[in-house]
């Protein structure tokens, strides 16, 4: 091997962490760029709730002279948040219950039973994650009025519960395959039923994915804006008003700016709307990547 080979090679491989430093200082960069990019606006329009509208449109860049803890006042009962808060839990509970409980059921099925069609059905719910949600808008305009369901509380649940399915179902059929069998085999001999075997024995086990998937679907159904302002947007101005969600609540304060000038309450509105997400996220998130991993180290 002739010397100038020799020093070429050791050359390339001291350049090698040179290179990768390189790489991993780029990659880095890009991140911070991007936790700026979207933490900055919403420390911005925090900042903005505690600010009068002076301020909010004078010195939107300064801290406030006083804090406007009667903006968050103001957003809670004249802009009626309040009410689009308790319009918002009161269909994505139940929601997120049946859906977890349907989901799980059909989940447990498709991964430990062998039956004819099961493929069929899982690849139909796989379909369901693919199929965009605008495509659905008219024909399930017609179905809910035809149903008697337009307008109503309990037929944006099962909409809700409908669109959330596939994605659900997916996730727990992988989670449910890692489980180990033998338990539900052992639950099975000692004369428990399919019912106690899978609400007594499986079930329990799968709380970390059924926490995750959980969350993802909270997060989902919170900020669901087409399919609450299809559904629910087709009745006289007060009873659309008493019947709105957080997104479209949020939507109708904006517009509702341009005559009343209460950006300030605008912003402590959204703060307020920002929050459970915000505490939802700090109490789980730990679960999210428990229950995103144990399948992959399991498997």
């Amino acid at each position: 091997m002739s010397a100038h080979t020799l020093t070429h090679r050791l050359s390339r491989r001291l350049s090698r962490p040179f290179h990768f430093s390189i790489v991993k200082l780029l990659i880095y960069a890009v991140l911070v760029f991007w936790a700026v990019l979207v933490i900055f606006p919403m420390v911005w329009a925090t900042v903005s709730s505690f600010k009068t509208d002076q301020e909010i449109f004078f010195s939107p860049w300064s801290p406030p002279a006083a804090l406007q803890w009667d903006n968050f006042a103001r957003a809670w009962t004249k802009a009626k948040l309040g009410i689009f808060l308790g319009n918002t839990l009161l269909v994505i509970i139940p929601a997120i219950a049946l859906t977890l409980l349907l989901s799980s059921m059909v989940a447990y099925v498709l991964a430990r039973f062998e039956f004819r069609g099961k493929t069929v059905v899982f690849y139909l719910f796989l379909t369901g994650m693919m199929f965009p949600i605008f495509l659905a808008l008219v024909p399930l305009y017609f179905v809910m009025q035809f149903s008697g369901l337009l307008n109503t509380f309990h037929g944006l649940i099962i909409v809700y519960v409908a669109f959330s399915l596939p994605f659900t179902v997916f996730f727990l059929t992988g989670f449910f395959k890692t489980l180990p069998g033998e338990l539900a085999e052992a639950a099975m001999i000692d004369g428990a039923s399919h019912f106690r075997t899978f609400f007594y024995v499986m079930l329990p086990l799968a709380s970390p994915a059924l926490v995750s998937v959980g969350i993802f679907n909270f997060l989902g159904q919170w900020n669901q804006f087409i399919l609450p302002n299809v559904l629910m947007s087709n009745v006289g101005l007060e009873e659309t008003q008493s019947r709105y969600v957080l997104s479209q609540g949020l939507y109708y304060l904006y517009g509702q700016q341009f005559y009343q000038s209460d950006w300030s309450g605008l912003f402590a509105a959204v703060t307020l709307v920002t929050i459970p997400t915000l505490v939802v996220y700090i109490l789980f998130h730990d679960r999210i990547e428990a229950g995103l991993t144990v399948g992959a180290l399991k498997g």
